[in-house]
Parts: structure tokens; sequence; C-alpha cells
């Protein structure tokens, strides 16, 4: 079966496919030419066809599941290999070769064929208000073998005031450095949200901006990006290396703009990408500047960041694909052949809720069972650790909450 959507805007436009076949292992799923959307707080763009309920090659979407996933693929092919070859079973030699094919003759920024990428796991901001909620997600992680974990910093909470960081925002974030450091994991701080005193928005949407509670307000970039370089700066200097990288903003090209609003989106974004750069590398040159966070892998967004200069302001690329993958990624990356960007690529948010039979859609993307789950993340994790233009892969989510059953582990925290 196969899902045909186009969709278009005047800065967008995208096809999706998803294809499932039949007789590749029961129900599997294989991923397609990507535009869907799913993360935080977020609608998707899309709606893809429900699979089947059936379960793949007897796999069982247990814990073992995701520790071969995470221990194996991220200790590279071999160990990938070994540990999944059950679940992965035929459909895997096909996923394989249309995945990667070509990857290797692509001149990008490689990363050594024997070191595979960086692998972990999305958690919630709220883990930053609570201690023992950290110290809980952190060890969560650790038992999945990850090496990293991503959060939103979201600047409104941290600067409500012009210049005046919040104490005990600044707090949280340093008690779950602290933890993560100890368990030899790093972080990915994705850092948007404008306060209303530095927000561009309107003077509608200002005049009922509040400090202290999320609004419309905070989706429109800074006037002065300057002020938000001088927040990451913060960051870069406080922390060093115990962040794996600054992601600087997120979704600048999301449909919805819950993240990004109000027009010239990429000159905009180029904008702040390019202070927030300079401000990092200042405070410390060690910190990994992460650009784009991207969820259109068409290439038409990412060509007008580049018309708006912000090559060299960055060392990656991130990337946020859900449900149709591998060629999202591989079509992200040709993109960036084509204008001769050698960055690799971060994907640093990617998943499938495992929402079905109880749902056929969630966030706009389609639901799957627990057990398709673990096959197309294990699918992932194995064909990208052949691309070595790829440098992380951050799976969404670490646990699943009451809307959304995109985790790795139950609501309850128990293994699926």
């Amino acid at each position: 079966m196969a899902t045909i959507i186009p969709t278009s805007t005047n800065t967008m436009m995208a096809t999706c496919i998803q294809i499932q076949v039949g007789d590749m292992t029961e129900n599997s799923v294989l991923p397609a030419i990507s535009r869907g959307r799913r993360g935080p707080r977020r609608e998707g763009s899309q709606a893809l066809a429900s699979p089947g309920a059936g379960r793949p090659c007897g796999a069982s979407p247990r814990a073992g599941v995701y520790a071969a996933l995470m221990a194996g693929c991220l200790r590279g092919p071999a160990g990938c290999l070994a540990r999944s070859i059950a679940l992965l079973a035929a459909s895997l030699s096909l996923m394989c070769s249309f995945a990667t094919a070509g990857y290797a003759h692509s001149p990008a920024v490689r990363r050594a064929s024997s070191v595979p990428p960086l692998g972990g796991v999305n958690i919630t901001s709220r883990t930053l208000a609570d201690g023992q909620r950290a110290q809980v997600e952190i060890a969560d992680a650790v038992k999945l073998h990850a090496k990293l974990v991503r959060v939103e910093v979201a600047w409104s909470t941290f600067e409500p005031s012009d210049a005046r960081v919040d104490p005990a925002a600044l707090a949280g974030l340093d008690r779950l450095l602290g933890v993560a450091s100890a368990a030899g994991i790093r972080v990915i701080a994705i850092v948007d949200s404008s306060p209303c005193w530095a927000s561009s928005a309107p003077a509608s949407l200002l005049h009922r901006c509040n400090p202290h509670r999320a609004g419309a307000a905070n989706a429109w970039p800074p006037r002065q990006p300057a002020d938000y370089g001088s927040f990451v700066a913060l960051l870069a200097q406080r922390y060093g290396t115990r962040l794996a990288a600054i992601e600087v903003w997120n979704e600048p090209d999301q449909i919805n703009e819950l993240y990004f609003a109000g027009p010239h989106k990429a000159v905009r974004y180029a904008a702040v990408l390019k202070a927030a750069y300079t401000a990092i590398k200042h405070a410390n040159p060690q910190v990994t500047v992460l650009g784009g966070s991207l969820v259109g892998s068409n290439g038409i967004f990412l060509r007008a960041l580049y018309a708006a200069g912000i090559k060299g302001y960055y060392d990656g690329l991130a990337v946020h694909y859900y449900t149709l993958v591998l060629t999202a990624v591989r079509a992200i990356h040709e993109a960036q052949v084509q204008n001769g960007d050698t960055a690799p690529l971060w994907l640093d948010e990617f998943g499938w809720s495992s929402c079905y039979p109880r749902r056929r859609v969630e966030q706009e993307q389609a639901c799957v069972t627990p057990a398709i789950q673990a096959l197309n993340l294990t699918n992932v994790l194995r064909s990208l650790a052949r691309a070595p233009y790829v440098a992380a892969e951050v799976v969404y989510d670490l646990q699943d909450n009451r809307a959304e059953q995109f985790g790795m582990l139950t609501g309850a925290g128990a293994h699926k």
C-alpha cells in the first residue's frame, strides 16, 4: 500500500510516500521520502497510512530490542548485526541497499568508518525543574547505552527579564549537566523561544506576552540576534564540552510556525545562527554549534539558508525526520553536496509512535505497533552506521506521555 501526500507552501514543497511491503516481513514499513514531523509540543505536517498490527519475524518489543538497538548499533555495523539479525530478517537487506546506495561516493566530511554515529535519546524539558526526574531519566538513558541526551532550553524561561538570568532555571540545568556528565552522557541543548522583551512579534502579540508563560510571541525570533548570541555564549562558557552541542533554535522551516514565526524566515534564521555561532566560538571554541534544525528534506529551505550566507556558521546540520527517515537523510545530504556543504548531519529527532491499534494517527504521524517501532528504529540505526556523513542519531523520545507514544519506555517507565 502506498499513500502519496503532496504538500506545498510559498517556501516549501514536498511529497511523502509511505509503502507497506507485505512480502518482506509481516507488516514491516519501508521508509521512503520524508517530510513528516513530530516532536515536543508540536503538530506534525503529514498524516500517513497506518501499518498492520502484526509482529515482524516474531520480534518481541521488549527491553532487549532497545538494548540491542543502542548497544549493538552504536558500536558499529557488526555489533548491530549480531544483536538484531533475528529482528531484521529479510527486510533488512533490502532496507540497507535502498537506504545506503550511493553513500560511499559523496564528498562530505566523514567520520572514521570504525567510529559509528553517537546515539542518544530526547528527554523532556521538565527534567530541568525536577532533580529526581533528571536522575531517573539519565539512569534510563544509561541503561539504553545512550551517549547523548537532547533537551530543550527555552531562552524565555532562563532570561525572562532583559539581561537577568533566572537562578532557579540555571540551577536546574546545572543539575542535569552534572548528573549527565557523571554518567558519561553529554547533552545537546536546543535553545529556542524568545523572551517577551526580546521577541520580534507584532505589538498585538507582545501586549499579551507573559514572561512566565509560553505564548505565541515566544515563537518569533529576536529583534536583535545579538541578544540570543549573548545567552548561548553564557551556556558555552558555563558548560563547555559537557555540552555535545548547542542547537540554534528549532525548525525554522516548520509549516505550523510553532517555533519560528513571522516573515523572511531564511534570512532571519541566518542572522540568528550567525550571531549565535560567533558568540559561542568566542566564549568557547570547543563547543559544537548545530544549525538548520530542519524538518524538510527537499532542500528548498536549506538552499534559501545557503543564499542567506549560513555556510561557515555551524559545525553540523541538525535534521528532524519522522516515519520515513532514511531517504530523507539521503535527500538532504544530496542537497548539501550540490551546494558544497561538507558539514555532518545530526539526526537528533526521529521516531515512531507505538499507538496502534488504539489509534491510527498521532500528531499527524502513522501509528505503529511496538514491534514495528522497534524494527524501524533498528533499521535506521543499522543503516546510518554505514553513512559516514551522519555524526549523531537521537531517538525521539525516551518515554511516552499522556498525549504521545513515541517513547522507548512506557509512560510508567517500563520497557515496551
